[in-house]
């Protein structure tokens, strides 16, 4: 099952030659889930092979441009393909009024409906859920509004023991049953229990996604065992002054709110357009959370 992170785009506020603004693809089994949603995602997409097709939910962490003004392209480039698909937009309701205007005059008729679902900015919420995963919406602090997302794998049922299947003779029309927690009896009357005709199944994964923002605590607190944690790394330790007044993090302070949220591995992104190497980062985050990588644009991340 895929449970898969893209990185589109890991600059702060401006592009540089080598870096677009935020965007991320979280695939889960198949499910393509758009994070923000910078300039050039579109160009991004292309690019990795992601198909727009495919992206049905989108999620805006909050209403600086770097992380919104490809939307409106994405979602025309979409109409021009001829997809039918509606679209789902979580995102601050003030989002509407921004790019609603910019929808009326799209070219030709719209063959999709563009769905707003605004966020709750005060407490987590679940925003969505499907047979697979859900996603939650949870609190960070910055200047204006600004939301999280975690991204949960449902724990899915256990997995039959082949062997048994042929031991007993089990009818295919036993096997859902048997996973949900019911024994089988054997033509010959032997009661066969769930325990022994049953694995379980990998235990379910996760992905926090964490920009803009100060180390907040109790967003450490509710994505606590994350297996993967995209936490912003805008500056260095030595701006950490300019940080504290901007309302964002350092990459020693993501690498601490790492360790406090037990995260499994760290990636650190939206790096300030000042710096032209980011390898600095690395080695400031790793020296006090060693499982911390880059984010680097147009690469994947398989999420263990």
């Amino acid at each position: 099952m895929t449970f898969e992170l893209t990185i589109l785009g890991s600059s702060s506020a401006l592009p540089t030659a080598g870096r677009y603004p935020t965007a991320q693809v979280l695939n889960v089994s198949e499910r393509f889930f758009l994070i923000d949603c910078g300039e050039g995602t579109q160009i991004q997409l292309r690019r990795t092979g992601i198909s727009f097709g495919k992206i049905r939910h989108v999620f805006i962490s909050h209403l600086h441009g770097d992380h919104y003004l490809g939307l409106t392209g994405f979602i025309s480039s979409r109409n021009l393909l001829g997809l039918r698909s509606d679209l789902h937009i979580y995102a601050h309701s003030d989002l509407v009024g921004l790019i609603q205007p910019q929808l009326n005059y799209m070219k030709g008729e719209m063959g999709f409906e563009v769905i707003f679902h605004p966020l709750n900015f005060k407490k987590p919420g679940l925003i969505y859920s499907d047979k697979v995963c859900e996603v939650w919406s949870f609190p960070l602090k910055h200047s204006i509004p600004v939301c999280g997302f975690l991204f949960r794998e449902k724990q899915a049922m256990p997995n039959m023991i082949k062997e048994k299947i042929e031991e007993y003779n089990i009818p295919f029309r036993e096997i859902q049953g048997i996973k949900r927690g019911e024994g089988f009896t054997t033509a010959e009357g032997i009661f066969v229990g769930h325990d022994d005709l049953t694995k379980p199944a990998p235990p379910s994964r996760s992905y926090a996604f964490c920009t803009d923002t100060i180390p907040y605590e109790p967003a450490a607190e509710f994505i606590r065992g994350v297996n993967l944690l995209y936490h912003e790394a805008t500056f260095l330790s030595d701006m950490e002054q300019w940080a504290e007044k901007t309302l964002h993090s350092t990459a020693r302070q993501a690498a601490e709110f790492a360790g406090k949220a037990e995260a499994g591995k760290l990636i650190i992104g939206h790096f300030s357009n000042r710096y032209k190497s980011v390898e600095s980062f690395l080695e400031e985050a790793a020296a006090i959370f060693p499982a911390t990588i880059l984010a680097e644009d147009g690469k994947s991340y398989p999420i263990e």
